[in-house]
């Protein structure tokens, strides 16, 4: 199932070390891991030219759908930083001609990096 970009989130994404080897399948030649995150089953791999979040489906977990959201079609996005009670941080972005999608990190994320990367891919 691609991400329904009407309710497009993503919730509580933890930074992992590591990306899954799986995402490899799915990289072009040269292209570059700069962020892992991991819900429960699915994750998103933040590159340096695209963003790919995994849906993890089945009991076993071998289907898996990707979705490629190239940095190119970003129109708008917000980066809500974490507070002193509210430790979680956010990112919001607009897609050109697909809408809305929303991750929630929580736990340490340097929401600020990410949202710089995002920046320098888009302005």
């Amino acid at each position: 199932m691609m991400i329904d970009f009407k309710n497009g989130v993503f919730s509580k994404l933890k930074q992992t070390q590591t990306a899954p080897d799986a995402i490899q399948d799915v990289l072009i030649p040269g292209e570059q891991i700069v962020g892992s995150y991991q819900a429960i089953r699915d994750y998103v791999v933040f590159t340096d030219k695209r963003i790919i979040s995994c849906n993890v489906q089945g009991i076993t977990g071998k289907k898996q759908d990707f979705t490629s959201m190239p940095y190119s079609k970003i129109t708008v996005f917000s980066v809500e930083t974490a507070g002193s009670l509210d430790l979680d941080s956010e990112l919001e972005l607009y897609f050109s001609g697909v809408g809305k999608v929303h991750f929630d990190f929580s736990g340490k994320c340097d929401i600020k990096a990410i949202g710089r990367y995002i920046a320098q891919a888009v302005l």
